[in-house]
């Protein structure tokens, strides 16, 4: 779908494509899509972070918490999003080694324990190696430092998921 395409939808329509671009938050999709026409991708992929950054700091938690695991139990019973399932099996989070799994269940873990909530990245920039080092690094955050770069990483997975849905 263009650029074009996009800006003429109806808001529900709108909605519906985008709805996927935030998880499990269509409330955004809504939002961005009452702010059309958009000049460019990038400007539609940086209005979703624009209205998660207005938001309440209870809303992006609530949006934080959405997340899955990554190579979790919901992932791997297929209980994620086409999205997320999509990024995991980029980078082979569904082709785990017993031991990469455990890897991976302890940084679940620590994360809930440390954070209450889900250890997010971009997992699309990253190897299952470079994903479990960037957790036992991100672990030494503060609460309020690894919620603000948990959004970051958000932010991130919207726009390459932004990208994927319009033709350029």
């Amino acid at each position: 779908m263009t650029l074009a395409e996009v800006n003429a939808l109806s808001l529900p329509a709108f909605a519906e494509r985008f709805g996927g671009v935030l998880e499990h938050s269509p409330r955004y999709a809504v939002r961005v899509g009452e702010r059309r026409p958009y000049r460019d991708a990038e400007a539609l992929a940086s209005a979703f972070t624009a209205a998660v950054q207005a938001d309440s700091p209870a809303e992006q938690l609530a949006l934080i918490r959405a997340h899955p695991d990554l190579a979790g139990k919901a992932a791997l019973a297929g209980d994620v999003t086409a999205e997320s399932a999509s990024e995991q099996h980029s980078a082979g989070l569904d082709r785990l080694t017993p031991e990469e799994y455990a890897g991976f269940q302890r940084v679940n873990a620590a994360y809930h324990a440390k954070f209450e909530m889900p250890y997010i990245v971009c997992v699309r920039e990253h190897s299952k190696a470079s994903i479990l080092s960037g957790a036992a690094e991100r672990l030494e955050h503060t609460p309020e430092q690894e919620r603000r770069t948990a959004l970051s990483e958000i932010a991130k997975i919207a726009r390459l998921r932004v990208l994927d849905l319009i033709e350029r």
